[in-house]
């Protein structure tokens, strides 16, 4: 385990898609292992519902929602915003219980301007024009996904690196497109009517950093990225955003000691969700 958490004022991760076989589960309890900070963003997609099976959600998966839980329970606020894969939750908009709250954007007053953080799908025309494409398009994601968790296993066995072949397809086939770029500067010109020096988001997987000039000012853009490929985050502290990756040598399993057990996981439950008010539980 990670000797030293690392303290944050903000950390903000996204694209989890817990309950699929493309997340990377182990690779995210490591990383919220190896923080300490004072909010927790959670930016969408965290559960896919789009693919979501009573039949699938490994103990890995689970590890992650209980490690989620003692960051609760040691007083860091957490931040849902919702996605268009865990879209269900937008029925609960500004619901809070206890040191988690559900919304759909936040929007943070800090040193230097206000930061604007939430999903990015709303900038998606694809998601509103053909839904049905893009539910096509992670349907296609969870064959290859299957698919490449085979293809690891065999190179397990010879002991070779794995690969993420969805990331490998995605970078040759959408090399030359100007998707991202338009996505990239939409948000970041409609942050910069709205008066926002920093604009966050998730949604389309690629982490990034860039200014984009909007009416003689500069707005930041920042994607957090992704727990399936690129296993990234945007990070808040002493005044500056930085976009942090999760390196081969962060990849240590993390100890079943720091993981609560069922009955610890109920009691929590208990106590943060139906009475966040009174701890009625010893």
């Amino acid at each position: 385990m990670l000797s030293m958490k690392r303290k944050l004022e903000i950390a903000v991760i996204s694209d989890l898609h817990l309950a699929t076989y493309a997340c990377k589960a182990k690779n995210i309890t490591q990383y919220l292992k190896s923080i300490n900070p004072g909010i927790l963003v959670l930016n969408g997609d965290i559960i896919d519902s789009w693919r979501f099976s009573r039949n699938y959600f490994p103990k890995s998966h689970l590890k992650v929602v209980r490690q989620l839980i003692r960051m609760m329970e040691k007083g860091i606020q957490i931040y849902y915003i919702t996605g268009n894969h865990d879209e269900f939750l937008r029925r609960f908009n500004q619901t809070q219980t206890g040191n988690l709250k559900i919304v759909n954007q936040l929007i943070l007053d800090q040193v230097g301007g206000k930061t604007w953080i939430f999903h990015g799908d709303v900038f998606d025309n694809i998601i509103h024009r053909a839904k049905w494409l893009a539910k096509i398009g992670a349907a296609g994601y969870g064959f290859i996904s299957a698919l490449n968790k085979v293809i690891n296993a065999f190179l397990w066995i010879f002991g070779k690196k794995e690969i993420i072949l969805y990331r490998s397809i995605k970078e040759r086939f959408l090399k030359d497109s100007d998707h991202l770029s338009g996505f990239e500067n939409m948000v970041a010109e409609r942050a910069g009517m709205l008066g926002y020096k920093t604009v966050i988001c998730g949604h389309t997987h690629t982490p990034g950093d860039k200014k984009v000039n909007v009416n003689n000012r500069d707005v930041r853009y920042l994607n957090c990225g992704d727990w399936v490929e690129h296993f990234t985050a945007a990070e808040y502290e002493n005044g500056q955003w930085n976009l942090f990756r999760f390196s081969e040598e962060d990849k240590e399993e993390a100890e079943e000691t720091d993981i609560p057990d069922n009955k610890s996981i109920y009691k929590s439950l208990i106590n943060e969700l139906a009475f966040p008010n009174l701890n009625i539980i010893n």
